[in-house]
């Protein structure tokens, strides 16, 4: 595969690529120069709670989720 950088001095990744790996908008990479033309770009690992403050923020009112009752796991 091969692709070509914009005037904007981007690189599209081809979509086989993306699809295969599971890459989508938003996602991070970092780059590396390994000599002269030589690169690497490597996908940089989500923090853990990344999309959290979105998804909560998404909820349809406040105080939509609730407590669930639960017994003790002990019991079982």
């Amino acid at each position: 595969m091969t692709t070509t950088v914009s005037t904007k001095g981007q690189i599209v990744l081809p979509a086989g690529l993306r699809k295969r790996d599971g890459i989508v908008p938003g996602q991070e990479f970092a780059i590396e120069r390994l000599a002269r033309g030589e690169y690497r770009l490597v996908r940089r690992k989500p923090r853990p709670n990344q999309g959290l403050v979105d998804w909560l923020l998404a909820c349809p009112e406040r105080n939509f989720f609730v407590p669930v009752e639960s017994e003790s796991t002990d019991s079982l």
